[in-house]
Parts: C-alpha cells; structure tokens; sequence
C-alpha cells in the first residue's frame, strides 16, 4: 500500500515514516472533547515555541535540507507541518477541519513532522514516495485543471501516475483530501531529523490511540525506515 523507491532511499537515507491503512472508519464534525484537546494542544505548542523562529526547530530544519536537496526552495514552499506551525504562530490558531484532519493536525504540531490523511478510494494499487518524471498528473484543490510535477522533485504517485501529493509533503491532491464522508484513509508520519525515528513512533502511538477512541473501523499501523521501506496491509 505504501512504499520508498529505492533512490529515495539511497537520497535519504535518514527518513522514518509512521504508515497507518485504516478502512470502515466514520469521519465528521470534531467531537467538542477532541476539539478541546486540539485546541489546549495549540496553546501548549504556542507557548513551548516562544519566540524560536521555526527554521531552528530541528525536525522543520531538517525538512528545509531534504526540500533543498531536491531543488525545492524550502522558504517558498514549506513543508506540511511547517506550514501548520506558521499558521498557529502568526494567527494563534489552526480552525477546525474534521475529526480526521484535527487528529492529524494535532499530532504534528505537538511533534513538529508532517501528517497526511489521505482518502484512498481513488487511489489504485501502492503509493511510491518517488522522484517524478513529469509525466504524473495532480489534480490540485480548487483547480479543474490538470497539473504535472517537475521533473525530479519528490511526490506521492500510485500505480496509474495518479500524484497523491507534491513536494513530497508540501500540498496533497484534491482527490486524496479527506472529507466528511471519508470511510478509508492512507495515514503518514514523516521526518528526517536526528530523533524522527523515536518522534515519528510517539506520533504514530498517540494517532492510532486517537482512532481507537474516536472512531470505529479497523487499521494497519507499521513503521518504515531505510531497513524496512515498503507497508502493504493484509
């Protein structure tokens, strides 16, 4: 189901991915006693950040390196959860989405690594983290047109070249954005930096601890590294 090429491993090396397949799962409005959780949580990322710019966080540092690598400008398009951090820092709040999308937000901030929940029912086959040829197509949110990523920059892409996201983890796809009526997702954790592999596991710890309160349905939940980089669910 989800799976690092090989030159993404021999380029990066140092990625731990959290994976979660879940299926049968009921989505919706933010339950008030998660929304409060999400909601304490923010002020508590608030307050342990302080003053500290971003870029000296070392899973974000972390990130802006990997995006440098692959050609990207890392102050132009920022990571995932960078860009929630942004958000939280300079406007005091990240609104209420869904349940699904709260839970994943909630865990990446307190952690500071990008977290995707991805609707899969329009996913075919296994979704390759891989350097694009530019043949793959994104269809991205708000757009009818249909859009290629540039030649060698990290993306999601299942078996029909369809991009589940691009900049590895800057923008998901309008067709894998989780909505209220989401039933089957594809979860990833990621980050690159010196404790991802004991940050990504608390994440995927606390994000499968949220499922099992808050939802029905039943997941997969698996870590990968260089050593083990390919999750298919049974």
């Amino acid at each position: 189901m989800f799976r690092y090429n090989d030159a993404i491993i021999e380029k990066f090396p140092n990625i731990y991915g959290g994976v979660i397949v879940a299926h049968d799962l009921k989505n919706g409005p933010t339950p008030p006693d998660l929304l409060e959780l999400y909601m304490a949580e923010q002020q508590t990322v608030l307050e342990r950040i302080g003053d500290t710019p971003l870029s000296e966080l070392e899973s974000i540092s972390a990130w802006r390196s990997v995006f440098s690598a692959f050609g990207v400008k890392p102050t132009q398009y920022r990571n995932a959860a960078e860009s929630l951090l942004r958000r939280l820092t300079k406007q005091g709040d990240i609104p209420s989405i869904n349940m699904l999308v709260d839970m994943g937000n909630l865990v990446s901030i307190r952690y500071g690594v990008p977290v995707a929940f991805c609707d899969t029912r329009q996913i075919t086959g296994v979704v390759t983290v891989q350097f694009a040829d530019g043949d793959e197509h994104f269809e991205d949110l708000g757009s009818s047109d249909t859009i290629y990523p540039e030649p060698g920059e990290v993306i999601f892409a299942d078996d029909n070249d369809m991009v589940i996201a691009r900049r590895w983890c800057w923008r998901q796809s309008a067709t894998s954005a989780t909505r209220e009526d989401t039933t089957d997702v594809l979860v990833t954790i990621e980050g690159h930096h010196d404790t991802a592999k004991e940050d990504v596991q608390a994440a995927l710890n606390d994000l499968t601890a949220l499922l099992d309160q808050y939802t029905s349905g039943m997941y997969q939940a698996k870590m990968l590294s260089k050593d083990q980089p390919d999750f298919r669910s049974s």
